[in-house]
């Protein structure tokens, strides 16, 4: 496995991706909708195989993961990625890393804790407003849970 900056290379095959699993481009976190298309990220490749990609926002002082996604399980995409957006954010001198999931997400939720991130709040019926966003995100999620919270993780810096 090989980390390397989002370039056009993977542009499309990440855009495809979140188009077919989140509805995609139009992200929503903490109520605010972003374009994926057009953020910064880094994928992980094996040879010219996506495997995963994160993509990030950066914005006074702060570092927002606005997607994550490993398409292998226990190969290490996941933790490569967050640490190349952790080192991206130390050299931009932000403050912190942050995050949000949902509450059926409980994979993921273990992940950020393993990684070092803390819950740094709990939004209650924010899927509520992301709807009103984007009406597009089901009712439920994995596991069939009520896609009802988000969940914000934070790593201090």
């Amino acid at each position: 496995m090989k980390l390397k900056e989002l370039d056009n290379d993977f542009r499309s095959l990440v855009n495809q991706y979140i188009k077919d699993e989140w509805c995609g481009p139009i992200i929503v976190t903490r109520g605010h909708a972003y374009d994926s298309s057009n953020l910064p990220g880094f994928v992980a490749v094996d040879g010219d195989k996506l495997i995963g990609a994160v993509l990030y926002q950066i914005e006074n002082g702060e570092c927002e993961i606005a997607v994550l996604f490993s398409l292998v399980e226990s190969k290490g995409a996941g933790t490569a990625l967050i640490n190349a957006v952790t080192d991206k954010a130390k050299e931009e001198n932000c403050r912190r890393v942050w995050l949000v999931t949902t509450n059926d997400n409980t994979h993921a939720i273990r992940f950020y804790q393993k990684m070092g991130f803390n819950i740094a709040g709990i939004h209650l019926n924010a899927m509520q407003k992301v709807r009103a966003i984007k009406p597009q995100v089901p009712l439920y999620g994995i596991d069939d849970i009520p896609l009802l919270h988000e969940i914000e993780f934070e790593k201090i810096l």
